[in-house]
Order: C-alpha cells, then sequence, then structure tokens
C-alpha cells in the first residue's frame, strides 16, 4: 500500500519552526533513501512508489549501511553495484555507512575487527553470502579463513566499489552523509568518522551555516525535515518501512513502504 507523508513547504503550515530558517535549496531535486540493511524486497517497493510519483528521472542518493542485520546483504550489494555500474553516478550515488566500514575493516584485520562487526549485524551479512561465521575463541587461521571466504564470494569487482564509496555528498545547501555532522564545523572540514559514526552534537544543535543534512544511521518513527536535518532511516530491517524523501527547492516530500 502506498504510503505518502503530506507534502508541504519548509517552514511552513505543519513542521514547527526554530531558529534553523533557511529555504533548502538543492541545484536540482534529488531522492534520498534510507538506510537498507539487507533488505532487498523493500527497495524494490520503494522504487515503485518513487516511480508511481510520475516525477522526471532524477538522481538517487543513498545513505549507506547497505549491509547487516536483513536477511540480503548479498543481494543488495550486487543489486546496488549492478545499478551504478549501469548509469553511473551522475544517476546514482551511493554513500559509505558505518556498517559498510565494519565490512571493510573485517577484510583488512579480521581477527581484530571480525568480533565487533558479527555481534552488530555481520552474521546476517556473511549468512547471506553462504559464509559460516567463525565459532567464539578460534583463532587466527579461522578469522582468516572466514575472511578470505568472504572475499571470494564478494568478488574483486564489488570489494573495489565498495571501498570507493564516497562519505558525503553536496547538492546547493544539502548536504548528505550517512551518520550526520560535527555542528561547529563546516561540512567540507569534517572528520570521516564523524560522518560514518556520528556526533553528540548533531541532534542537538541546529547548524549556523545555512546546510540541511540529510541522513540516516539513526532510526526515527516518521522521516522528517526539521531544525536543518532531513532523517531518513526508519528501522527497515526492524519495522518494515524504509524511506525515501524527494528534496527539491523548497520542498521535501517523504515516500515510506
Amino acid at each position: 500500500m502506498r504510503r505518502f507523508l503530506r507534502r508541504k513547504p519548509l517552514g511552513g503550515a505543519g513542521i514547527r519552526r526554530q531558529a534553523f530558517q533557511a529555504p533548502i535549496q538543492p541545484l536540482a531535486p534529488f531522492w534520498a533513501i534510507g538506510d537498507l540493511h539487507g533488505c532487498a524486497e523493500l527497495f524494490d517497493r520503494l522504487l515503485d512508489q518513487m516511480f508511481d510519483l510520475g516525477r522526471p528521472a532524477i538522481r538517487l542518493v543513498l545513505m549507506g549501511d547497505y549491509i547487516d542485520r536483513g536477511d540480503d546483504s548479498a543481494g543488495v550489494l550486487r543489486r546496488l553495484h549492478g545499478i551504478q555500474t549501469e548509469v553511473g553516478v551522475d544517476v546514482m550515488v551511493c554513500l559509505r555507512g558505518n556498517h559498510d566500514q565494519m565490512l571493510i575493516d573485517f577484510l583488512d584485520r579480521p581477527e581484530l575487527c571480525g568480533p565487533r562487526w558479527l555481534r552488530h549485524g555481520g552474521l546476517q551479512t556473511l549468512a547471506s553470502f553462504g559464509v559460516a561465521a567463525p565459532r567464539p575463541n578460534v583463532g587466527h587461521a579461522q578469522w582468516q579463513d572466514a575472511r578470505d571466504r568472504l572475499r571470494g564470494a564478494l568478488g574483486d569487482a564489488t570489494e573495489a566499489w565498495l571501498r570507493g564509496l564516497p562519505s558525503s555528498w553536496q547538492s546547493g545547501n544539502v548536504f548528505a552523509c550517512h551518520a550526520g555532522t560535527d555542528p561547529a564545523l563546516p561540512v567540507g572540514a569534517q572528520d570521516e568518522a564523524v560522518l560514518l559514526w556520528g556526533h553528540p552534537d548533531f541532534e542537538r544543535i541546529s547548524r549556523g551555516d545555512d546546510t540541511w543534512v540529510v541522513h540516516g544511521h539513526t532510526i526515527v518513527k516518521a522521516p522528517q525535515a526539521q531544525d536543518g536535518r532531513i532523517s531518513i532511516d526508519t528501522g527497515a530491517y526492524a519495522t518494515g518501512r524504509l524511506s525515501a524523501a524527494l528534496i527539491e527547492p523548497g520542498h521535501v516530500t517523504f515516500v515510506s513502504t
């Protein structure tokens, strides 16, 4: 069933007015899509709903965290890599999230980074690739073996694509990243760890440079645009609600599965 949140001008009726009053002004309309977390079927359903709006073909920007927790991380990665290879980065931008980074870290340092990754959804990702997870307290060789089997299932091209994903993207006064920004610093001076993992002041203090930040990472009950933040992670793997925002000059339209 189609579920749309009512389209409304930012700062107008229905949106609580705050000290942050800058109008949203991307250079061109674009779609931002929240954290997929292995939910390939929800991704297909969301795309259908987005296209049903009848909007012209415009850029898609995905917020990262394509893997872990959901059942089909392998399918999501293969799909995104294939689509972006076909249409190019001018049509679809895939940002890197902290879960994507944990997979990369596992490939680089399996014994050191593997246990933490498995606790935060890596078990489901390994299973989606047909790779058995190491048992607790195994030695170095077993972690290396799991890494090698995952690398083989992932494939060189997809691994290279994953490693090359950017941590941010910007259009006009809209800055896109996975987790948020340090509001005290210009968006061009952000530490990559903040873009991937967040900052304690991000949700507490509005930016003072009239820049809107669209992000995922932090689960919200419903997508929202307020105080210079456009939050679109609605916890798809747990709630069945994957969300997207159509961001246009002066307007944000939300769509959710």
